[in-house]
């Protein structure tokens, strides 16, 4: 029975065709696009090395001071965060970074930039990096300012020719490096821990930074568990409230928050840096966007499935006058509508792949790893499917229950 299913939908599909490419069309074209939004998020808000624990993660990268008639707001500085940031409770670890910067090398007479950030030596116990060569540095090489340096692939091919880097020596902003390790590039958008060359903050050319409440930096807090978040968030706010500013004739305020990954990106998209509603409204942002877009597939399938099956109003009127139940035409339908979606997804899922490779040939995310995401693609054509047996179901029931006299005149009320 089921065979005999499966090729009277394959031909019912084939008469029609332009209907059937619409159809094909809608599921795929929504497939690829979820495919290449989940491939963007897997790289961006995702726990993946080296952010594995990302879901326990949470960064300082924003701080306001305000006073009588000035107002800053931009990175916080090491000073601040040495201050407020270390030892909150329900945290297992605390790292300070710079922010990622261009620097500049010379080879064979050539200029190289490359990315290049100071860490401490908790910044390697909380981030899960890939070493492919050595090992990272630790809090004595920062505390002494040693000259050594982890660098990623690319650079150990740029520097090195792709030979082994460990021991070599690397010169970068006007100073040199002796590479300890090797690990495998960083997406850009991975914000808390991407560049190409890390260094010991401890080898910044200027001490100054040490006293500073603004600029340049960010603080990485790892929380013991994602119960922990909420009572270090609070901690961080009640230790800020009674801070004594450094230049109190200037600022008398200071604020700073330490949010999630998803706050942090909501936070600038919603552009409510300090809402404590950004958060929700980009979350049903995102929800409605999703339905929206979901919505036009949906709309298409239900409209052609119901064009199909009305035009075939005589059809079921025979087979109703010889004796074919009503339960075995709706089953038949549902095979048609299934039929449809599963090579519409096996479409998506070949465009997606193309695309995919489209965008990391054009290095569309510095580094990314821009894969097919199966997990979030059998969720999409999971929904596809239940939205194509949706869409004929209604209408196969409806035409089912149609008197064979009915149908044979064409009647479909």
């Amino acid at each position: 029975m089921l065979n005999n299913y499966l090729k009277i939908a394959i031909k019912v599909l084939l008469r029609r065709k332009f209907y059937t490419f619409v159809s094909l069309f809608g599921i795929a074209f929504t497939l690829t696009i979820l495919m290449l939004g989940s491939a963007m998020l897997d790289n961006t808000v995702f726990p993946n090395p080296p952010e594995s624990k990302l879901d326990r993660i949470l960064t300082i990268d924003l701080v306001k001071m305000a006073g009588p008639t000035i107002t800053t707001t931009g990175d916080p500085g090491y000073g601040l965060l040495d201050l407020f940031a270390r030892d909150l409770p329900g945290a297992e670890s605390f790292s300070i970074v710079s922010d990622p910067e261009k620097v500049a090398s010379f080879l064979d007479g050539r200029k190289v930039e490359s990315y290049l950030r100071r860490t401490d030596g908790a910044f390697w116990e909380i981030m899960d990096f890939d070493f492919l060569e050595g090992g990272p540095y630790n809090a004595e090489d920062d505390r002494l300012g040693n000259f050594v340096a982890v660098i990623n692939d690319t650079t150990r091919e740029r520097f090195f020719g792709g030979g082994d880097a460990v021991g070599r020596t690397l010169r970068a902003e006007g100073q040199a490096f002796t590479v300890v390790g090797v690990v495998r590039d960083v997406a850009f958008v991975r914000m808390a821990c991407f560049s190409e060359i890390w260094v010991p903050i401890g080898t910044s050319k200027s001490s100054a930074y040490r006293e500073s409440w603004a600029g340049g930096f960010s603080g990485i807090i790892l929380a013991r568990d994602r119960a922990a978040i909420p009572r270090i968030k609070e901690e961080f706010q009640s230790r800020l409230e009674t801070a004594e500013l450094p230049d109190p004739e200037r600022f008398d305020t200071v604020q700073s928050i330490a949010c999630t990954r998803f706050e942090q990106i909501a936070r600038d998209l919603v552009g409510d840096p300090w809402g404590s509603a950004a958060t929700g409204k980009f979350t049903l942002l995102l929800g409605v966007l999703a339905v929206l877009f979901m919505s036009l597939p949906v709309l298409n399938l239900v409209n052609l499935s119901l064009s199909r099956i009305l035009e075939r109003s005589s059809e079921i009127g025979v087979r109703k006058a010889f004796g074919a139940s009503s339960w075995t035409l709706v089953g038949q339908f549902l095979v048609e509508s299934v039929v449809l979606t599963v090579i519409g997804g096996a479409v998506g899922l070949v465009l997606s792949a193309l695309a995919l490779q489209v965008l990391r040939n054009a290095d569309f995310v510095p580094y990314g790893e821009l894969s097919l995401n199966f997990r979030v693609f059998s969720y999409g054509l999971g929904l596809a499917l239940v939205f194509g047996i949706l869409s004929g179901a209604y209408p196969a029931w409806r035409m089912s229950r149609l008197h064979p006299v009915e149908a044979l005149h064409g009647r479909t009320r």
